[in-house]
């Protein structure tokens, strides 16, 4: 059984990840096709199901890291075509910018970063629940 605190803080991360990929759809959806086994955009329940983008996170405990403990972010695109580096780089740097904006939204009084962390970006601070 999972503890509600939890589930509660990555309702409200989700709801972050859903308006990044928001952003990310208007601004990039029509740019590259989608895998054509994955649903158009809005035609699921879920925006990480659907669509060119999947954004979210997975947590790690942070054994190793300079940033510790947090959420490493994961920007993927869902298409078969060939994205050159340096746009996908423009993404994930557009996405971590709408996660610096979005995340106080969701979670007011609350020191959180989204910074590099070696190869990947993790959501790390104040992660009490």
């Amino acid at each position: 059984m999972r503890y509600h605190k939890v589930e509660e803080w990555e309702s409200r991360l989700k709801r972050v990840f859903d308006r990044v990929d928001d952003y990310l759809e208007e601004s990039y959806g029509r740019k590259y096709p989608l895998h054509p086994a994955r649903p158009a955009r809005g035609a699921t329940s879920s925006k990480a199901q659907d669509g060119l983008f999947n954004i979210g996170a997975s947590f790690s405990a942070g054994y190793g890291s300079k940033r510790g403990p947090g959420y490493v972010v994961e920007v993927r695109m869902v298409t078969l075509t060939r994205v050159p580096q340096y746009i996908r780089d423009q993404i994930e740097e557009e996405a971590v910018q709408r996660l610096r904006e979005e995340l106080p939204k969701e979670f007011p009084g609350r020191e959180l970063q989204v910074e590099r962390d070696g190869p990947v970006y993790k959501i790390h601070g104040d992660l009490r629940f």
